[in-house]
């Protein structure tokens, strides 16, 4: 069965988020990447501004973080006062390996924008906590935003941006970045997500510009030369 595409945003995961339920649980609903139910719900929020509101004053009320989740948010506080680093989740301390996986989640809650604002204050007095989780967003960001120019030029009835051989400096960042697309689907780094999504917006992207041939040149008889 062939892979099914929606015209963004899909009106039925719109409405799954207007009523708090989050993209990562749309997608494993409805068995969809959750890079295609985000972009979908990027394309929602532009046209419904209000949407982000709606969704968050569904969300069910919180009773606050268990004692156990406060101690070992202490603890991770406590760590880097007393190391001067963070925990980090592959050593050999079962304690310190405890606390690394703790922050490595809560990056993961950050990134998604999900972290309670009270524990990020209390996160924020160790410098650099959310580095990591803050440069894989920007990364993020940025290869949706280079997704949606392409979508945006093939939209228009433009041609595949190139990677080369242009003087257009906008149209060489486009190509470079799809360019680095089909490297990584052809060595088999692409993300499945990615792959996914690529697929659903921006269909043909991996054969890209049609290869033309030079029209032969017709032999010339005796007289016309």
């Amino acid at each position: 069965m062939g892979k099914v595409r929606r015209t963004a945003p899909h009106e039925e995961w719109v409405e799954m988020y207007r009523r708090g339920i989050p993209p990562s649980r749309i997608a494993a609903l409805d068995s969809a990447p959750a890079t295609t139910v985000r972009y979908h719900l990027q394309v929602a929020k532009k046209l419904e501004p209000e949407l982000e509101t709606e969704h968050a004053a569904a969300l069910p009320r919180s009773e606050g973080p268990s004692t156990a989740f406060l101690t070992m948010m202490q603890d991770v506080v406590d760590f880097y006062g007393t190391c001067g680093r963070l925990p980090s989740a592959h050593a050999k301390s079962p304690h310190e390996a405890t606390l690394g996986r703790w922050l490595y989640l809560r990056r993961r809650e950050a990134q998604a924008g999900t972290l309670s604002p009270a524990v990020r204050d209390r996160l924020d007095v160790i410098p650099g906590w959310g580095l990591a989780s803050k440069r894989k967003a920007e990364d993020e960001a940025r290869w949706q935003k280079r997704l949606q120019q392409v979508k945006e030029v093939r939209d228009a009835g433009g041609e595949w941006p190139r990677h080369q051989k242009t003087p257009d400096a906008d149209e060489r960042v486009l190509g470079v970045w799809l360019h680095a697309q089909r490297i990584n689907y052809n060595q088999g780094k692409l993300a499945p997500e990615k792959e996914s999504l690529l697929n659903e917006v921006l269909p043909g992207w991996r054969e890209g510009r049609p290869r033309g041939r030079r029209p032969r040149r017709t032999p010339q008889s005796p007289g016309d030369r």
